[in-house]
């Protein structure tokens, strides 16, 4: 997360914005969360299942999974069971792509979810613990409220993200972004990787070294005059008797 926020570059729209931003995506992402994670991730992949990763690896059972030989059922399993983490891994994957940094207002807004719905478990608990009815319904009312806030901000969320994948296809009129290309290793009868991308670089032909004219005319004769010059004034200095500076004692 500290990483995150040294990035540069802003999401289009703040979680604030993005209800009213496209109204009609983020009441689908709060009806049919799992459905659109699952679309949203497919399409920040660029439909690339090959790419396909459980929580785009940041979780340890990334590439243990098995993900591999059957991409589409893995993430279908990701977006139902995880739901959570499956949101949080597709926006975590954009901002590590376009560098986009985590604001402050975002942050207090995800961070007020999680502190609710853990208040929302703690008085779950102590209302089955203590059994008394009217702490347990204040529990069930504090639950409640706290899924709606869960819902809403999931679909904002998911909102942006797809708001976000908009401006990167160039929906917004900009240039569309291309797939991202596999690096090439260089090969060991290749000394110079291939240029991807980049015009090939204009070096200066291959010279001879040391050039014909170094060092200059009666530049040698000077450096050894010089080097002889400091080594006998360190000899002086270093075999000469000290000085007594307080002068002859009575």
């Amino acid at each position: 997360m500290k990483l995150r926020q040294d990035y540069r570059n802003l999401w289009h729209s703040d979680l604030m914005g993005t209800a009213t931003a496209d109204t009609p995506y983020c009441c689908l992402a709060c009806l049919c969360g799992p459905c659109v994670s699952y679309m949203l991730r497919r399409r920040a992949l660029y439909d690339d299942m090959s790419r396909y990763t459980c929580c785009a690896g940041y979780m340890p059972c990334s590439g243990r999974c098995g993900e591999s030989k059957c991409p589409q059922l893995c993430l279908a399993t990701e977006v139902f069971l995880c739901f959570g983490n499956s949101v949080a891994s597709t926006r975590f994957l954009l901002q590590d792509e376009f560098n986009i940094q985590t604001t402050q207002c975002d942050n207090c807004i995800i961070g007020f979810m999680f502190c609710l719905s853990q208040i929302a478990c703690i008085f779950s608990i102590v209302a089955c613990l203590v059994g008394s009815d009217e702490l347990s319904e204040a529990s069930q009312i504090l639950s409640c409220f706290s899924d709606m806030v869960y819902c809403t901000v999931c679909a904002c969320m998911q909102t942006q993200h797809k708001l976000e994948m908009d401006k990167r296809d160039g929906v917004f009129g900009s240039q569309p972004m291309g797939v991202p290309p596999p690096q090439q290793m260089s090969r060991f009868d290749q000394p110079v990787p291939p240029p991807v991308g980049y015009p090939p670089a204009a070096y200066p032909p291959a010279q001879a070294y040391p050039p014909a004219s170094y060092p200059p005319p009666g530049v040698c004769r000077t450096v050894i005059f010089f080097r002889f010059a400091v080594y006998a004034l360190n000899a002086l200095v270093f075999f000469s008797p000290p000085i007594d500076l307080d002068g002859p004692k009575v």
